[in-house]
């Protein structure tokens, strides 16, 4: 039976150490990083999750996400409680978020979650590794996305829905659904973030590739001009 692998990033002298015991009595691999630089020299891939405290003492935890970039969940450990913040960090590609103080019994249930989600990532591969249609070009294991040739610069966010509504032509995706699927967050406090990200796909590449289905939600047009 594989082990589970958490790399947990914490600086509290107390709570690090107790929750990587905690986790290790579930039955989890732990490595415990204190600082950003430490675990800036993690191999990810090798992680089948990440405990990431937001204030570290040589920087945010939020700047690690851009260097995971989707190769493990991410749970944010954090005393932030602002909206806004929460919106950054899932933007970012945090996973989840737990608030501080928490009962270990609430992460380890969150993890449980995360843990059996199947990702974007892993979804990927079941299909080929490149989508194309009309000068639309997708590589997934790569994580690029080309227009008419030219490569376009996307976001975690950005890359998870198109890729998503990609593979699914002309299947129509509620916003809470793909808030779901994509964020893996049920509760998202605003389907607009959605709205957000279409409108930033179609300004990158064609205007009418993904399609607003009234009353409902999107759809990819494979069939756009």
């Amino acid at each position: 039976m594989c082990v589970e692998k958490i790399l947990l990033v914490e600086d509290d002298k107390s709570l690090g150490p107790a929750l990587a015991q905690s986790l290790k009595s579930e039955g989890y691999d732990v490595t415990l990083c204190e600082t950003l630089t430490l675990a800036k020299e993690s191999k990810f891939s090798e992680y089948s999750l990440i405990l990431l405290d937001w204030m570290l003492p040589d920087g945010q935890g939020i700047d690690l996400l851009k260097i995971v970039n989707n190769q493990a969940p991410v749970i944010m450990l954090t005393a932030r409680t602002d909206l806004i913040d929460k919106v950054l960090g899932l933007e970012s590609g945090a996973s989840d978020f737990i608030t501080k103080p928490f009962e270990p019994r609430e992460l380890i249930s969150r993890i449980r979650v995360q843990l059996r989600t199947p990702t974007i990532q892993s979804l990927a591969m079941d299909i080929d590794e490149e989508f194309t249609s009309k000068g639309l070009t997708i590589k997934i294991t790569e994580r690029k996305v080309f227009f008419n040739d030219n490569e376009l610069t996307f976001t975690k966010m950005e890359f998870d829905l198109l890729f998503l509504l990609s593979k699914n032509p002309k299947q129509i995706f509620s916003r809470e659904k793909l808030l779901d699927e994509v964020w893996g967050y049920n509760n998202f406090p605003t389907t607009r973030t959605v709205d957000t990200h279409v409108l930033q796909i179609r300004q990158k590449t064609a205007n009418d590739l993904i399609e607003t289905v009234r009353g409902i939600g999107y759809r990819f047009n494979p069939e756009h001009n």
